[in-house]
């Protein structure tokens, strides 16, 4: 079993206190200044966490680098309107002008996310079947029908492909306890009721060796 992010958000905050990270992305978003390009706020702004080319190297935090634009969007977006919850992301995000996102989800999608380490081979193949064929006895499709072959995705399925195992894990228990509810049509939080805690670790696993070696 994989632990849930929320079960390291205390001590997260603490370490990020420590290394004065909440200071300086609290001063980066005090002044959203108009003169800051998009590589200037993904520098002051969103590499503390998810790294200056959105390959962030904490496993809690995504991995941003090569998601689609309109993806980016829509979740900068939510989090500004509520529509998506996060003690992090969302003062992050308040501080931000609506004009900003687009220009960070171009400079982020031209990014390219890095494959993560699989620890557990056997698992990841398992999820590999999972990824392509999906579960005919519980009803659960395919992923790849949305995300493509690779994890890719297109359009407003997100590229998952080279994703951190933990946060993919953690994200599908949201999904699944209705605690994230911003999918589409509430695909994902019906894909993640049918899926079993085996099944969402080998998914997880499968998908983090994907990505650019």
């Amino acid at each position: 079993m994989i632990c849930p992010i929320n079960s390291y958000k205390h001590k997260l905050v603490l370490a990020l206190r420590g290394l004065g990270v909440i200071f300086a992305l609290g001063v980066a978003c005090s002044e959203p200044a108009a003169a800051q390009d998009a590589a200037s706020v993904a520098k002051n702004v969103c590499a503390g966490c998810h790294g200056e080319d959105g390959n962030s190297v904490v496993p809690m935090f995504p991995k941003i680098a090569g998601l689609q634009e309109t993806y980016i969007v829509k979740q900068l977006r939510d989090f500004q309107a509520g529509r998506r919850k996060s003690d992090i992301m969302g003062p992050i995000v308040a501080a931000l002008r609506p004009e900003d996102f687009l220009p960070l989800a171009t400079h982020f999608a031209g990014q390219k996310m890095k494959a993560s380490e699989t620890e557990d081979k056997k698992l990841a193949d398992f999820g590999k079947l999972v990824f392509f064929d999906g579960n005919e006895d519980t009803g659960l499709p395919a992923c790849v029908g949305c995300h493509q072959a690779q994890g890719a995705g297109h359009l407003i399925y997100p590229r998952i492909g080279g994703q951190h195992a933990i946060y993919i894990t953690q994200q599908l228990k949201n999904f699944t306890s209705g605690e994230r509810s911003n999918d589409v049509s509430r695909f994902m939080r019906v894909v993640g009721k049918r899926m079993t805690e085996e099944e969402i670790d080998a998914v997880s696993a499968y998908l983090a060796s994907l990505g650019t070696k």
